[in-house]
């Protein structure tokens, strides 16, 4: 059964190193590192990216770093959340968008006021539990949750003109690639010991790849973890 993770309005305004100063100096460091969309900064901006961690590591929240979240799992640096959600929104307004990896909810967060519709799918229960929960509490309703092996994305709900994953497959699942609208776009890490961000178009049965710099990512695995 998952932990109550509610929290008061006062925990999620900050105070102190989780303050709102604190995240405007992040959006500022973020702003510095080339990230331009103005939706996305106010979003980040706006985000209390530490009720995602444990509370322990709170202080170091609005840190430009990954950090643990349990279960082997990490939420991902600032920089790289901004930059997918920014190349993801690159060519307008998404309707119907997947994200593969739930992880904390912090990209899931970060997705949803940017969106028509978000549907995220995460392998690992007790995660997906605590992201549920915390979605809930931000008041973000245009999200749907599944646990589920991110192989198989989310078919019924497709097809998506925008698909994240914050897990690195050796090679894009060809079932993710499937469920891209025409015209659709994907962003996702590529790779094993050595790591691409890759994005992903589509033009009818074509799906035109180009990589863009790299990074280092969890890797894309298999099979569901019960709680």
């Amino acid at each position: 059964m998952c932990k109550d993770l509610r929290v008061n309005d006062q925990q999620l305004a900050g105070i102190g190193m989780t303050s709102q100063r604190t995240r405007n100096r992040l959006v500022q460091r973020l702003r510095d590192s080339g990230i331009e969309n103005q939706q996305v900064l106010d979003v980040m901006s706006s985000t209390p990216r530490h009720i995602f961690i444990d509370e322990a590591l709170a202080h170091r929240a609005y840190e430009d770093t990954a950090l643990p979240i349990g279960n082997g799992q990490t939420i991902s640096q600032p920089y790289i959340v901004a930059k997918m959600t920014e190349l993801l929104l690159a060519a307008g307004p998404l309707s119907n968008v997947l994200e593969v990896g739930t992880g904390s909810g912090y990209q899931t967060a970060i997705l949803a006021p940017l969106v028509k519709k978000l549907y995220s799918v995460e392998r690992i229960e007790p995660l997906l539990n605590k992201a549920r929960q915390r979605i809930k509490q931000l008041k973000l309703n245009n999200v749907n949750f599944k646990l589920s092996d991110g192989h198989w994305g989310w078919s019924q709900a497709g097809p998506y003109d925008g698909i994240i994953a914050a897990a690195a497959p050796e090679d894009i699942p060809q079932g993710l690639l499937d469920q891209m609208a025409d015209g659709g776009r994907m962003i996702l890490p590529v790779g094993g010991e050595k790591q691409s961000l890759v994005l992903v178009i589509r033009n009818g049965d074509k799906w035109n790849k180009k990589v863009l710099e790299d990074v280092k990512f969890v890797p894309f695995l298999a099979g569901i973890k019960k709680a």
